[in-house]
């Protein structure tokens, strides 16, 4: 009974330690969340939003010069100065902004609302992560 009296402040104090570490974490988090909103609005900025697509057009793939950028669960497809399609997944493909390709299989011969894209490391080629694609919104350059 003594030896749990004793022990009691030093479990105590080690699991009040580890909490004291989350508030920290969580701010670090919040912080890089909202860099990552900054920098897709920034990206977006001077751009209006189109009505959603199911899919994308044909012609509108990464293969036809199409730069795939992501910025957390949303991935972007530049297709020009004046036109950008937004994607916002379920999630899982975030480390497309650290350079993790994109992989997507096309049954239809184009990407669609709720087609499985995965994410590979280039240098192991192993799979990093996966997401569903939500609704491609257009936003384009108001003319």
């Amino acid at each position: 009974m003594r030896r749990a009296a004793l022990l009691l402040p030093v479990i105590t104090g080690a699991l009040l330690a580890g909490c004291a570490a989350l508030p920290a974490d969580t701010a670090r988090a919040q912080q890089a969340q909202q860099a990552t909103a900054d920098s897709l609005q920034r990206r977006l900025a001077g751009l209006t939003p189109g009505p959603p697509q199911a899919c994308l057009p044909l012609n509108i793939l990464p293969s036809s010069g199409v730069q795939t950028k992501g910025y957390g669960s949303t991935i972007l497809y530049v297709v020009g100065r004046d036109l950008i399609y937004r994607n916002d997944t379920t999630g899982g493909c975030e480390r497309i902004a650290q350079s993790d390709i994109l992989v997507t299989r096309q049954l239809q011969g184009r990407a669609c609302r709720g087609d499985i894209a995965t994410t590979v490391d280039p240098a192991s080629r192993m799979q990093t992560g996966s997401c569903a694609f939500g609704d491609f919104v257009p936003y384009r350059r108001a003319k």
